[in-house]
Protein backbone atom coordinates (compact mmCIF):
# COMPACT_ATOMS: atom_id res chain seq x y z
CA UNK A 1 0.00 0.00 0.00
CA UNK A 2 1.45 3.44 -0.90
CA UNK A 3 2.35 6.02 1.71
CA UNK A 4 -0.63 8.19 2.62
CA UNK A 5 -0.23 11.80 3.66
CA UNK A 6 -2.89 13.47 5.80
CA UNK A 7 -2.69 17.29 5.82
CA UNK A 8 -4.61 19.21 8.47
CA UNK A 9 -2.90 22.49 7.66
CA UNK A 10 0.32 23.70 6.06
CA UNK A 11 2.37 22.93 9.15
CA UNK A 12 0.65 19.82 10.44
CA UNK A 13 1.32 16.66 8.53
CA UNK A 14 0.25 13.15 9.39
CA UNK A 15 1.68 10.14 7.63
CA UNK A 16 0.10 6.70 7.64
CA UNK A 17 0.67 3.30 6.11
CA UNK A 18 -1.04 -0.10 6.37
CA UNK A 19 0.54 -3.47 5.64
CA UNK A 20 0.20 -7.19 6.38
CA UNK A 21 2.41 -8.84 8.98
CA UNK A 22 2.16 -11.43 11.77
CA UNK A 23 -0.92 -12.92 10.14
CA UNK A 24 -2.91 -9.69 10.44
CA UNK A 25 -3.26 -6.11 9.22
CA UNK A 26 -0.89 -3.58 10.77
CA UNK A 27 -1.12 0.21 10.65
CA UNK A 28 1.26 3.03 11.54
CA UNK A 29 0.32 6.70 11.74
CA UNK A 30 2.45 9.59 13.00
CA UNK A 31 2.84 13.36 12.99
CA UNK A 32 5.90 15.25 11.78
CA UNK A 33 6.40 18.89 12.70
CA UNK A 34 6.78 20.81 9.44
CA UNK A 35 8.30 23.77 11.24
CA UNK A 36 11.31 21.70 12.25
CA UNK A 37 11.84 19.93 8.93
CA UNK A 38 12.12 21.06 5.33
CA UNK A 39 9.53 19.44 3.05
CA UNK A 40 12.02 17.16 1.29
CA UNK A 41 13.52 16.13 4.62
CA UNK A 42 10.05 15.41 5.98
CA UNK A 43 9.12 13.17 3.04
CA UNK A 44 12.39 11.28 3.34
CA UNK A 45 12.04 10.95 7.12
CA UNK A 46 8.46 9.66 6.89
CA UNK A 47 9.39 7.00 4.34
CA UNK A 48 12.38 5.92 6.41
CA UNK A 49 10.34 5.65 9.63
CA UNK A 50 7.62 3.61 7.93
CA UNK A 51 10.25 1.30 6.46
CA UNK A 52 11.83 0.86 9.90
CA UNK A 53 8.48 0.08 11.54
CA UNK A 54 7.69 -2.51 8.85
CA UNK A 55 11.14 -4.05 9.19
CA UNK A 56 10.81 -4.30 12.97
CA UNK A 57 7.44 -6.03 12.87
CA UNK A 58 8.68 -8.38 10.16
CA UNK A 59 11.78 -9.15 12.22
CA UNK A 60 9.66 -10.12 15.22
CA UNK A 61 7.42 -12.28 13.05
CA UNK A 62 10.45 -14.11 11.66
CA UNK A 63 11.63 -14.77 15.21
CA UNK A 64 8.38 -15.57 17.00
CA UNK A 65 5.97 -17.11 14.51
CA UNK A 66 5.10 -20.78 15.11
CA UNK A 67 4.21 -21.02 11.40
CA UNK A 68 7.73 -20.22 10.18
CA UNK A 69 9.88 -23.34 10.45
CA UNK A 70 13.11 -21.35 10.78
CA UNK A 71 11.84 -19.07 13.57
CA UNK A 72 13.42 -19.07 16.99
CA UNK A 73 10.08 -20.08 18.49
CA UNK A 74 9.81 -23.07 16.15
CA UNK A 75 13.32 -24.12 17.15
CA UNK A 76 12.26 -24.04 20.81
CA UNK A 77 9.16 -26.13 20.07
CA UNK A 78 11.23 -28.65 18.14
CA UNK A 79 14.01 -29.11 20.69
CA UNK A 80 13.13 -27.90 24.20
CA UNK A 81 11.41 -31.12 25.28
CA UNK A 82 14.61 -33.05 24.51
CA UNK A 83 17.32 -30.63 25.60
CA UNK A 84 18.12 -27.16 26.89
CA UNK A 85 17.76 -24.49 24.19
CA UNK A 86 19.66 -21.20 24.22
CA UNK A 87 17.46 -18.28 23.10
CA UNK A 88 17.89 -14.58 22.44
CA UNK A 89 17.51 -12.11 25.30
CA UNK A 90 14.43 -10.67 23.57
CA UNK A 91 12.61 -13.99 23.40
CA UNK A 92 13.73 -14.94 26.91
CA UNK A 93 12.38 -11.69 28.33
CA UNK A 94 9.04 -12.23 26.60
CA UNK A 95 8.83 -15.79 27.93
CA UNK A 96 9.50 -14.43 31.42
CA UNK A 97 6.71 -11.89 31.02
CA UNK A 98 4.39 -14.63 29.79
CA UNK A 99 5.12 -16.62 32.96
CA UNK A 100 4.51 -13.58 35.15
CA UNK A 101 1.12 -13.03 33.53
CA UNK A 102 0.32 -16.74 33.80
CA UNK A 103 1.01 -16.53 37.53
CA UNK A 104 -1.00 -13.31 37.84
CA UNK A 105 -4.00 -14.87 36.06
CA UNK A 106 -3.63 -18.31 37.69
CA UNK A 107 -3.05 -19.92 34.32
CA UNK A 108 -5.87 -18.25 32.38
CA UNK A 109 -3.10 -16.91 30.16
CA UNK A 110 -0.85 -19.80 29.24
CA UNK A 111 1.38 -19.94 26.16
CA UNK A 112 1.47 -23.75 26.41
CA UNK A 113 -2.16 -23.81 25.22
CA UNK A 114 -0.47 -24.55 21.89
CA UNK A 115 0.05 -28.13 23.06
CA UNK A 116 -3.60 -28.59 22.06
CA UNK A 117 -4.06 -25.43 20.00
CA UNK A 118 -1.82 -26.57 17.14
CA UNK A 119 -4.30 -29.35 16.40
CA UNK A 120 -6.87 -26.73 15.33
CA UNK A 121 -6.97 -25.47 11.73
CA UNK A 122 -9.49 -22.63 11.49
CA UNK A 123 -9.07 -22.06 7.75
CA UNK A 124 -9.73 -25.73 7.05
CA UNK A 125 -12.49 -25.78 9.70
CA UNK A 126 -10.82 -28.64 11.54
CA UNK A 127 -10.72 -29.32 15.27
CA UNK A 128 -9.12 -32.13 17.27
CA UNK A 129 -11.32 -34.96 18.48
CA UNK A 130 -11.98 -35.43 22.18
CA UNK A 131 -9.35 -38.16 22.51
CA UNK A 132 -6.64 -35.94 21.02
CA UNK A 133 -7.58 -33.13 23.38
CA UNK A 134 -7.54 -35.36 26.44
CA UNK A 135 -4.20 -36.98 25.61
CA UNK A 136 -2.60 -33.55 25.04
CA UNK A 137 -4.26 -31.64 27.89
CA UNK A 138 -1.67 -32.40 30.58
CA UNK A 139 0.99 -30.80 28.35
CA UNK A 140 -0.76 -27.45 28.91
CA UNK A 141 1.01 -26.14 31.98
CA UNK A 142 3.03 -22.93 31.97
CA UNK A 143 5.15 -24.38 34.79
CA UNK A 144 6.48 -26.92 32.29
CA UNK A 145 8.44 -24.09 30.63
CA UNK A 146 11.69 -23.95 32.59
CA UNK A 147 13.65 -20.73 32.19
CA UNK A 148 17.25 -20.31 33.34
CA UNK A 149 18.09 -16.63 33.95
CA UNK A 150 21.83 -17.22 34.08
CA UNK A 151 22.10 -18.90 30.68
CA UNK A 152 18.90 -17.55 28.98
CA UNK A 153 17.88 -21.08 28.14
CA UNK A 154 14.52 -22.83 27.85
CA UNK A 155 13.57 -26.41 28.63
CA UNK A 156 10.18 -28.15 28.55
CA UNK A 157 9.55 -30.62 31.35
CA UNK A 158 6.72 -32.35 29.44
CA UNK A 159 7.45 -34.19 26.16
CA UNK A 160 4.30 -32.91 24.41
CA UNK A 161 4.53 -29.25 25.45
CA UNK A 162 4.45 -26.61 22.72
CA UNK A 163 4.23 -22.82 23.07
CA UNK A 164 2.63 -20.07 21.02
CA UNK A 165 3.14 -16.34 21.61
CA UNK A 166 0.06 -15.30 19.62
CA UNK A 167 -1.46 -13.77 22.75
CA UNK A 168 1.52 -11.57 23.60
CA UNK A 169 3.90 -11.11 20.62
CA UNK A 170 1.85 -8.47 18.77
CA UNK A 171 1.71 -6.35 21.91
CA UNK A 172 5.48 -6.65 22.19
CA UNK A 173 5.90 -5.82 18.49
CA UNK A 174 3.87 -2.60 18.54
CA UNK A 175 5.70 -1.51 21.70
CA UNK A 176 9.01 -1.98 19.88
CA UNK A 177 7.68 0.01 16.92
CA UNK A 178 6.47 2.91 19.08
CA UNK A 179 9.83 3.00 20.87
CA UNK A 180 11.51 3.21 17.49
CA UNK A 181 9.36 6.22 16.53
CA UNK A 182 9.88 7.82 19.94
CA UNK A 183 13.65 7.45 19.65
CA UNK A 184 13.45 9.22 16.28
CA UNK A 185 11.82 12.24 17.92
CA UNK A 186 8.18 11.51 17.03
CA UNK A 187 5.79 12.70 19.75
CA UNK A 188 2.39 11.70 18.32
CA UNK A 189 1.87 8.25 16.81
CA UNK A 190 -0.29 5.14 16.60
CA UNK A 191 0.83 1.62 15.78
CA UNK A 192 -1.64 -1.24 15.57
CA UNK A 193 -1.45 -4.93 14.67
CA UNK A 194 -4.71 -6.84 14.61
CA UNK A 195 -6.54 -6.14 17.84
CA UNK A 196 -3.60 -4.41 19.52
CA UNK A 197 -3.03 -0.66 19.40
CA UNK A 198 -0.42 1.52 21.14
CA UNK A 199 -0.59 5.30 21.23
CA UNK A 200 2.26 7.77 21.64
CA UNK A 201 0.99 11.09 22.95
CA UNK A 202 -2.33 12.49 21.82
CA UNK A 203 -3.58 13.53 18.39
CA UNK A 204 -2.05 16.99 18.73
CA UNK A 205 -4.39 18.69 21.18
CA UNK A 206 -7.14 16.10 21.26
CA UNK A 207 -7.31 12.43 22.24
CA UNK A 208 -7.23 9.53 19.84
CA UNK A 209 -10.66 7.96 19.37
CA UNK A 210 -10.17 4.21 19.33
CA UNK A 211 -13.08 2.03 18.32
CA UNK A 212 -13.88 -1.41 19.73
CA UNK A 213 -15.34 -3.59 16.99
CA UNK A 214 -18.86 -4.91 17.34
CA UNK A 215 -18.37 -8.68 17.74
CA UNK A 216 -21.37 -9.65 15.62
CA UNK A 217 -21.55 -6.86 13.03
CA UNK A 218 -18.69 -6.69 10.55
CA UNK A 219 -18.71 -2.96 9.87
CA UNK A 220 -19.99 -1.63 13.18
CA UNK A 221 -18.20 -0.20 16.19
CA UNK A 222 -19.49 -1.11 19.66
CA UNK A 223 -17.93 1.91 21.39
CA UNK A 224 -15.24 4.55 20.85
CA UNK A 225 -12.85 5.48 23.63
CA UNK A 226 -10.80 8.70 23.92
CA UNK A 227 -7.23 7.61 24.72
CA UNK A 228 -3.69 8.95 24.74
CA UNK A 229 -0.33 7.48 25.77
CA UNK A 230 -1.98 4.10 26.32
CA UNK A 231 -2.34 0.66 24.83
CA UNK A 232 -5.61 -1.10 24.08
CA UNK A 233 -5.88 -4.77 23.12
CA UNK A 234 -9.03 -6.58 22.05
CA UNK A 235 -9.55 -10.34 22.02
CA UNK A 236 -12.69 -11.60 20.28
CA UNK A 237 -14.23 -14.86 19.17
CA UNK A 238 -14.73 -13.42 15.66
CA UNK A 239 -11.07 -13.13 14.65
CA UNK A 240 -10.25 -16.72 13.64
CA UNK A 241 -13.12 -19.15 13.88
CA UNK A 242 -15.46 -21.59 12.20
CA UNK A 243 -18.90 -22.86 13.15
CA UNK A 244 -19.73 -26.56 13.27
CA UNK A 245 -23.11 -27.96 14.35
CA UNK A 246 -24.06 -24.52 15.67
CA UNK A 247 -20.95 -24.29 17.88
CA UNK A 248 -18.32 -21.60 17.38
CA UNK A 249 -14.71 -22.81 17.50
CA UNK A 250 -12.21 -19.96 17.73
CA UNK A 251 -8.55 -19.38 18.49
CA UNK A 252 -8.81 -18.32 22.16
CA UNK A 253 -8.32 -21.64 23.91
CA UNK A 254 -9.24 -22.28 27.52
CA UNK A 255 -6.08 -23.91 28.94
CA UNK A 256 -8.15 -26.04 31.32
CA UNK A 257 -10.30 -27.65 28.62
CA UNK A 258 -8.36 -27.41 25.38
CA UNK A 259 -11.57 -26.08 23.81
CA UNK A 260 -12.51 -22.54 22.78
CA UNK A 261 -13.39 -20.24 25.68
CA UNK A 262 -17.06 -19.23 25.44
CA UNK A 263 -17.95 -17.19 28.53
CA UNK A 264 -17.83 -13.85 26.63
CA UNK A 265 -17.47 -12.72 23.02
CA UNK A 266 -15.08 -9.75 23.28
CA UNK A 267 -12.63 -8.30 25.80
CA UNK A 268 -10.69 -5.06 25.49
CA UNK A 269 -8.01 -4.18 28.04
CA UNK A 270 -6.53 -0.69 28.33
CA UNK A 271 -3.25 0.05 30.10
CA UNK A 272 0.25 1.51 29.93
CA UNK A 273 2.02 -1.55 28.49
CA UNK A 274 0.96 -3.19 25.20
CA UNK A 275 2.62 -6.49 26.07
CA UNK A 276 0.46 -6.77 29.17
CA UNK A 277 -2.78 -5.52 27.60
CA UNK A 278 -2.34 -8.09 24.82
CA UNK A 279 -1.93 -10.99 27.25
CA UNK A 280 -4.50 -9.73 29.76
CA UNK A 281 -7.22 -9.42 27.12
CA UNK A 282 -6.74 -13.13 26.39
CA UNK A 283 -6.73 -14.04 30.09
CA UNK A 284 -9.88 -12.05 30.86
CA UNK A 285 -11.61 -13.64 27.86
CA UNK A 286 -10.84 -17.07 29.31
CA UNK A 287 -11.86 -16.08 32.85
CA UNK A 288 -15.21 -14.64 31.78
CA UNK A 289 -17.15 -11.62 32.95
CA UNK A 290 -17.11 -11.86 36.74
CA UNK A 291 -13.67 -13.35 37.36
CA UNK A 292 -12.13 -11.34 34.53
CA UNK A 293 -13.52 -8.04 35.72
CA UNK A 294 -12.50 -8.82 39.29
CA UNK A 295 -8.94 -9.34 38.06
CA UNK A 296 -8.84 -6.06 36.12
CA UNK A 297 -10.34 -4.09 39.00
CA UNK A 298 -7.50 -5.34 41.23
CA UNK A 299 -4.81 -4.17 38.81
CA UNK A 300 -3.49 -0.64 39.01
CA UNK A 301 -3.56 1.35 35.75
CA UNK A 302 -5.59 -1.23 33.77
CA UNK A 303 -9.23 -1.04 32.64
CA UNK A 304 -11.48 -3.30 30.58
CA UNK A 305 -14.55 -3.37 28.38
CA UNK A 306 -16.19 -6.80 28.21
CA UNK A 307 -18.99 -7.77 25.84
CA UNK A 308 -20.89 -10.81 27.11
CA UNK A 309 -22.77 -13.51 25.22
CA UNK A 310 -25.91 -11.34 25.17
CA UNK A 311 -23.80 -8.57 23.53
CA UNK A 312 -24.12 -6.36 26.61
CA UNK A 313 -21.13 -4.12 27.38
CA UNK A 314 -19.58 -4.07 30.86
CA UNK A 315 -17.00 -1.54 32.03
CA UNK A 316 -14.36 -1.84 34.75
CA UNK A 317 -14.55 0.49 37.72
CA UNK A 318 -12.29 3.20 36.31
CA UNK A 319 -14.36 3.54 33.13
CA UNK A 320 -17.72 3.80 34.84
CA UNK A 321 -19.41 7.20 35.17
CA UNK A 322 -21.72 8.16 38.01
Amino acid sequence: MPLMLLCTNVQAKWYQHSFDVMGTRAHVEFYLDSEKLKLEEEEQTSKQLIAEVKAELNRIEQSMSPYIASSELSMVNQKAAQKTVKVSEELFKLLKQAQQIANLTQGAFDITYASVGYHYDYRAKQKPNENTIQTSLDAINYRAVKLDDNSTTVTFSHPKTKIDLGGIAKGHAIKQAINLLKDAGVEHALVSAGGDTLLLGDRVGRPWLIGIKHPRAEDKTAVRLPLENEAISTSGDYERYFIEDGQRYHHIINPQTGDSARKVVSVSVIGPDATYTDALSTAVFVLGLQDGMNLVNRLKDFEAVIIDNQQTMHFSTGLQTN
